[in-house]
């Protein structure tokens, strides 16, 4: 009988010393992970936008992110769309003058004139000038007879496009084409500042 009690304290020791020095372990890891994290690790980024992009073309570098989500003063008044050629962007305005959605594009190789448009035609879904099908389209321009307007590829690609092709796409992801598809119907104005 006192046989077992010495077996039975000596497991319980043999655990406990196994338990101590597993936690002493992993004490000593937590303190060499904290020593060698960056100083601003949980800190809230000043720069950081839910509406940014995660990669930003050249031409952005340097330039401010709340600068490139504003609505430029020049894009007119009441319900519309507006296109900033200079920064890939576009808005959608209530008739508020209100934002109602902004969002980064990938323009084709041809870019309209600035100026004012309206949409001129709307296809649901069909196949894009390079071979990509695409939905959502709405037209709004036509610059040296190649058609312009914005469209969301079906696979949801935003690739550049090809150099050596005219194209007047105006690529955006699926979820904003489905919101332009929705907000610019038929005679809706556009307007395109540079």
């Amino acid at each position: 009988m006192r046989g077992r009690h010495l077996v039975a304290r000596s497991s319980t020791g043999f655990v406990t010393a196994l338990t101590a020095g597993a936690l002493a372990a992993v004490g000593f890891l937590a303190y060499q992970a904290s020593a060698s994290a960056p100083a601003d690790l949980g800190k809230p980024n000043a720069d950081a936008s839910p509406s940014a992009s995660s990669s930003r073309s050249p031409k952005d570098k340097g330039k401010d992110k709340t600068e490139e989500a504003g609505l430029p003063a020049q894009s007119g008044a009441g319900e519309r769309v507006v296109y900033a050629l200079g920064a890939d962007r576009v808005w959608l305005v209530g008739a508020d003058g209100k934002t109602q959605r902004t969002f980064e594009v990938t323009p084709g190789t041809v870019d309209p004139t600035p100026g004012k448009y309206a949409v001129t035609t709307r296809s649901g879904a069909i196949t894009g000038t390079d071979g990509v099908p695409i939905e959502h389209v709405v037209l709004f321009a036509s610059s040296g007879g190649v058609p312009v307007g914005f469209s969301a590829a079906v696979d949801g690609s935003t690739p550049s496009p090809d150099a050596s092709k005219k194209t007047g796409g105006i690529r955006e992801s699926r979820a904003d084409g489905t919101a332009m598809w929705q907000f610019a119907t038929h005679g809706q104005k556009v307007v395109v500042v540079p």
